[in-house]
């Protein structure tokens, strides 16, 4: 196990401990406390640190070990420092309280993402402590806001300070689980592409009237129940492309059961035959999802709304363009299509890296140190990662880490966003010894 698992398990329980929570909204998060942990840290590396305040209270850390050779490429570690919101209520721990219990770390963003974040920046750490002089420059890269899309994160840095966090190739989050086969080799996926981000608000109208007489009343809320059973019953076509099939050659299952995973006209039944929390996953990585999360209307017990909206969070498949999107939400609403308002919240397309590069040679060569034997398998971030950012500007952008073989892919998802998130110390070690070897790969 690693030399610096300590180091790496004390950083992660101080950034869940900074609590840094991002609820969506301009002024939370606060990442100013983890970009004091990460400055503090680093200090004495004999690098400078730069730290870039986007708005008060939301900062973002940078350091770089500065390549010999210019043309040589570059590589970013690129971790978030802000986490989703936690209900003490819910978990057998404080989520705030960075707990090491039996040999995992508890608490919100053990697994999204500040294991990988604390990793990366020990990895990086004792680099440039032992006088690492690559030829290619390596970028620490500590960012603000993931959880809430990058606005005041990535987004802003490349809009600002773009030449600070530019690299050709970029290791972030979503990746580095792994299967056994019945061959014996063990399949690790590395997350080149990620789904598109569409979510979308839609306005209902109705008019409004006393609560006290509903008989025959045009009600805005009525009409919105009937909206999200359409949206939650449409079924989209399925998406079988080149990255399903390569994860679908992953999963214990029968031939025939793989055969039908991959046939577009048997797939939505196949999964319906699955453990929920398999299904779940395979869902999302082989359709386009709609789901109508939050409804803003009313105003008072006894008043018949006349105008709801709702909130929809829609992720597309690779290829999915926006004018897809709408033609999905006119099929799924049908009638109600021509009676409602859409506006669009968030949008940005699906994005992928080629696999087969020099940065994925490198990260395959890394994990024959735990694994001996293993391959690389391409995967889908069903949710949104700042790799999408790179990506848009032609850099190559992987989700990757190495994790114990008790983390797999359904117990990585059934963490990720849950009640009692933690991750095992193992899982710590085996990703920051992947740091160092790729980085001493590829850049040295």
């Amino acid at each position: 196990m690693s030399a610096l698992l300590g180091e790496t398990t004390e950083l992660l329980q101080t950034m869940i401990q900074s609590a840094c929570v991002n609820d969506g909204t301009p002024d939370s998060g606060y990442e100013t406390r983890n970009a004091d942990v990460l400055t503090h840290f680093l200090e004495g590396s004999g690098l400078e640190i730069e730290r870039y305040e986007s708005r008060p209270g939301r900062q973002s850390v940078v350091a770089r070990i500065e390549g010999s050779d210019p043309s040589a490429p570059s590589l970013c570690l690129m971790g978030h420092t802000d986490v989703v919101p936690a209900n003490p209520d819910t978990w057998t721990r404080d989520p705030f309280g960075g707990e090491l219990v039996d040999g995992e770390v508890w608490g919100r963003g053990a697994i999204d993402m500040l294991n990988l974040t604390s990793s990366m920046a020990v990895a990086f750490r004792h680099l440039a402590r032992t006088g690492f002089q690559p030829k290619g420059t390596l970028i620490f890269f500590g960012v603000a806001d993931e959880e809430a899309g990058g606005t005041w994160g990535a987004e802003w840095m490349f809009e600002h300070h773009r030449e600070a966090i530019a690299a050709d190739y970029v290791l972030t989050e979503l990746g580095g689980w792994s299967t056994q086969g019945s061959d014996g080799v063990r399949r690790i996926t590395v997350n080149t592409g990620e789904k598109g981000l569409a979510w979308r608000r839609i306005r209902i109208h109705g008019t409004p009237g006393h609560g006290s007489m509903p008989f025959g009343s045009d009600n805005a809320l009525v009409t919105t129940a009937e909206v999200v059973r359409r949206l939650s019953t449409f079924r989209p076509a399925a998406h079988i492309g080149e990255i399903w099939r390569a994860q679908v050659d992953t999963m214990a299952f029968t031939p025939e059961m793989k055969a039908a995973l991959v046939d577009p006209a048997r797939v939505w039944e196949t999964l319906e035959t699955l453990p929920v929390r398999v299904a779940r996953s395979c869902h999302a990585l082989c359709h386009t999802t709609i789901s109508p999360n939050v409804v803003h209307g009313g105003q008072k017990t006894n008043i018949i709304p006349g105008v709801v909206d709702l909130d929809v969070d829609i992720r597309t498949t690779p290829g999915t363009t926006a004018t897809d999107v709408d033609l999905m939400l006119r099929e799924a609403l049908g009638d109600l299509y021509p009676l409602v308002e859409i506006s669009v919240l968030q949008h940005s397309d699906p994005t992928q890296s080629a696999a087969h590069t020099p940065l994925w040679d490198a990260l395959r060569r890394g994990t024959q140190v735990a694994y001996p034997g293993a391959e690389l398998v391409p995967g889908l971030v069903v949710g949104g990662t700042d790799a999408r950012f790179y990506r848009e500007h032609g850099s190559v952008a992987y989700g990757a880490g190495l994790f114990s073989s008790a983390m797999d892919m359904s117990t990585f998802g059934e963490r990720f966003h849950g009640n009692d998130e933690r991750i095992d110390v193992e899982s710590l070690a085996l990703a920051t010894d992947l740091w160092l070897h790729v980085a001493t790969d590829l850049l040295d």
